[in-house]
């Protein structure tokens, strides 16, 4: 196999589409769990709560608005002012209607408990492993999405299932803000791409029930739906990272968490259901993430979608079998063959052996490359293109826009 096949820009805008999968519009026609809801609020920022069951829970705040908007308003004007809002305390466009501007303004606020030590924290962990955080949102959180059978059925129905393409900016772009230097504060975009996507939730909300292939009376998105989403990524990272035996300091793990609770409150999750630790985090996603996993023909049909987008790439030798491969490593044997991913009899093997010890020398660990000189150099390479490609798509002209159709 030519080692300079492996690495050439398209192979990485192939991988890179995967994170389309990610589910920042975490959708669920769930309306019950096997289980009741037992997560105590007092292991959350809020340290207390209502005890109400997050499936049961929506958007008070912002469904009547964004439904307000969707029945009286000119809907692609409305998008066209909102694309004008970039930076996360830039004035609002004047000519959006008042109910979502108060809304907004409202929803844009730092909340009292947020720690800016905690955010400078959190840029260095995102700087010092950016690259493997590229790789997990992909393969480890993206993939995953599509064996969250609710949430994979509901997005291969919306518009997003669709629109691949147009879907994997957005979620690249969710990625690529909450890692930045000033994510939440004046220069930064984050607060603006969630309060975006919470604005889309309540369009979802308003908008898939009038799908005929949507269950009847059923109200996508619960707080539950998002929290599921946001287990599969922090979460399931941070899990990762663990596994791979990666030594991250205390605070940077702490900075890291904090991000990503922020980013749960400006999506309009209630601070009584956001983990004030990993700990409390791991105990909530072993009941809300880890039982529901399974596969369904809809998830299969999105992820046999995203393992193909290099075929219009001039990449129908290799970018499939790289993709499955990275898959099967990080996610497992069992979602791998749920899947219809076959084990790739180079890319696997060399996962296998190679990746563990890479990630130890790029961390400092280890001061010997791995076993294969070759490997180190094609992951090296893998990780630099895939980052080149991530911002190359990030240049592109990109608005988070209300949705006016399903699928």
């Amino acid at each position: 196999m030519d080692a300079h096949r492996l690495t050439r820009r398209d192979a990485l805008r192939a991988a890179g589409g995967v994170l389309g999968a990610v589910g920042t519009l975490a959708l669920s026609a769930r309306t019950a769990r096997a289980e009741p809801w037992s997560w105590q609020a007092d292991g959350s920022i809020a340290g207390t709560g209502s005890g109400a069951d997050p499936l049961t829970v929506y958007d008070a705040e912002a469904d009547p608005v964004v439904a307000d908007v969707m029945d009286h308003e000119d809907v692609p004007a409305v998008n066209r002012l909102l694309a004008t809002w970039v930076k996360n305390t830039q004035p609002l466009p004047a000519g959006l209607p008042k109910g979502l501007s108060d809304f907004i303004e409202s929803a844009r606020q730092l909340p009292a408990w947020t720690d800016q030590g905690k955010l400078a924290q959190a840029f260095e962990f995102n700087k010092k492993r950016g690259l493997y955080l590229g790789v997990l949102y992909a393969f480890d959180s993206g993939m995953m999405s599509t064996v969250i059978p609710h949430e994979a059925r509901a997005v291969y129905y919306s518009r997003g299932g669709s629109h691949l393409k147009e879907r994997i900016s957005k979620t690249a772009k969710f990625g690529y803000d909450i890692g930045t230097v000033d994510a939440y504060g004046d220069s930064g975009e984050m607060i603006v791409t969630c309060v975006k996507t919470r604005i889309i939730h309540a369009a979802v909300r308003h908008l898939l029930p009038t799908s005929p292939q949507w269950p009847a009376g059923v109200i996508p998105i619960s707080q539950d739906d998002i929290m599921v989403t946001w287990h599969s990524l922090a979460t399931t990272i941070m899990r990762t990272l663990r596994s791979w035996n990666l030594q991250i300091p205390v605070a940077e793990s702490d900075g890291y968490l904090h991000s990503w609770q922020l980013a749960a409150h400006f999506l309009g999750v209630r601070d009584e259901y956001i983990p004030n630790s990993w700990d409390e985090a791991e105990s909530q996603a072993v009941q809300m993430l880890d039982p529901i996993i399974a596969p369904t023909p809809e998830g299969n049909n999105l992820a046999d979608q995203l393992l193909n987008l290099g075929e219009d790439l001039d990449l129908t030798l290799l970018s499939r079998g790289i993709l499955g491969a990275f898959t099967r490593y990080i996610l497992g044997d069992k979602i791998a063959d749920w899947l219809a991913i076959p084990r790739e009899p180079i890319w696997n093997p060399l996962l296998d052996v190679a990746w563990r010890p890479f990630v130890a020398v790029r961390e400092g660990v280890e001061a010997v490359v791995p076993p294969i000189d070759n490997a180190y150099w094609m992951f090296d390479e893998f990780l630099r293109q895939f980052a080149l490609w991530y911002l190359a798509e990030l240049r592109m002209p990109l608005s988070i826009e209300i949705p006016q159709t399903n699928r």
